[in-house]
This record gives structure tokens, sequence and C-alpha cells, in this order.
């Protein structure tokens, strides 16, 4: 009887916690369009690339590198990246569905018009790819990466599709950690797409991913 009733309890809780999952994303999608709409509505007057290197030297570079070239392994770069990924991401550290010690209080202060600029100016910027995928994990991470799916919404060389990020080069700790913490569920994700994506992969082969997409150098 006890057993029975701990297992209806245990079932009550999962449905609850998947309810409460569904009505954080809701939340977070609403956000996200308000913020899309506000982009568009800036979208009249173009980016201001100068305003956003400004901004970027003074807030970003210590950490993300020389042009969003990151040189610490578990920072990422930003130079390449979509535009939109950029502010999205900035976007949902401001509003706190992501959070970050560093990353937190600088997104809080600024504007949707700043975020547009830093973005437009980290997009602008060449990807300097300085690391190198093993020789036997580049035919494998190859088929792997279309096994996925990962080619299907990063886009075919991995170089990121609007809202979804480059990977391609992309510091190879840093890629390990984001895909483990997708797979273990505690890392941010709008719409449970990569939470889903990596759940049945294994481990050694999301090692693998990692090293073959941090070595492509499609500019």
């Amino acid at each position: 009887m006890i057993t029975t009733v701990s297992s209806i309890v245990l079932v009550t809780q999962n449905k609850v916690n998947m309810t409460l999952l569904k009505v954080k994303r809701s939340a977070m999608n609403l956000g996200f369009i308000a913020f899309l709409i506000s982009s568009f509505s800036l979208s009249v007057n173009a980016a201001d690339v100068a305003a956003g290197k400004a901004k970027a030297e003074a807030l970003c570079n210590a950490c993300h590198g020389p042009n969003g070239n990151s040189q610490i392994p578990d920072i990422p770069s930003l130079a390449g990246m979509p535009p939109l990924s950029i502010s999205n991401t900035l976007f949902y550290y401001r509003e706190g569905n992501r959070k970050n010690p560093i990353m937190t209080p600088i997104a809080a202060n600024l504007t949707n018009a700043e975020m547009k600029d830093v973005a437009a100016y980290y997009s602008s910027q060449k990807r300097e790819v300085t690391y190198n995928t093993k020789p036997e994990n580049i035919e494998a991470g190859a088929k792997l990466a279309q096994q996925y799916n990962c080619t299907q919404c990063h886009g075919p060389n991995l170089l990121g599709v609007q809202h979804i990020p480059r990977v391609a080069g992309q510091n190879h700790d840093y890629l390990l950690t984001q895909l483990k913490g997708f797979k273990a569920m505690t890392r941010a994700d709008m719409d449970g797409n990569m939470s889903s994506a990596v759940s049945a992969i294994k481990l050694e082969d999301l090692v693998l991913i990692s090293d073959y997409a941090a070595g492509m150098k499609s500019q």
C-alpha cells in the first residue's frame, strides 16, 4: 500500500514538474516574441556597428576576446555568429531566463537597440579557428552531425541560422559543456529542442561531435 501511494505521489509530482516546465517555456516564448517585435521595429534604422564595437570593447572583449574570438576555453567566441542568436542570448540573460554571475548583470543594463548593435558588430567579424579536430574523428563526426540533425538546425556547415547559433569553430570545452548541460537538462533551453535532441546521444558521441564541430574552419 505504501509503495502504491509513493508511486502515485511520484507520478503526480512528475506531471506537476512537466506542467511547470511548459508554463515556463510559454512565458519565455512570449517574452522572446515581444523582443522580436521590438527588434523588427528597430530594423527601420539599421544596427549601428560602430556603436556595437564600442559597447563590445567596453563590456565584452575581456572575456569573449578581440573581435569576438575567445581565448578562454569555456567562454564562447561570438565572431561570425548570426546576429539574432547573439541578441537573443543577451535578451534571455537580461530577462533572467538564463543566469550567469557575469553575463546577467552586464545584460541587465542593455537596451534592445544596444543588443542589436553588439550583435551586428560581432556578426561582422571573422571567426578565427585554431582548434584541430582529431583526424580519426572527422568522418565519424560528420556522420553524427547528420544523424542527430545538427546540420538540419545549425545549417549544413554548422554556421548557424537566424536565432540558432554557429557551432563551427566554437571553443571545444564550451561546446561540450553546453551539450552536457542540455543532456542533463540543467542548461536553459527555450523550446526544449536541444535537450530533446541530445537526450539519446551517448556521452562519448557528444565528445566526438564537439571535437568535430570545434575544428570546422568554414568562414
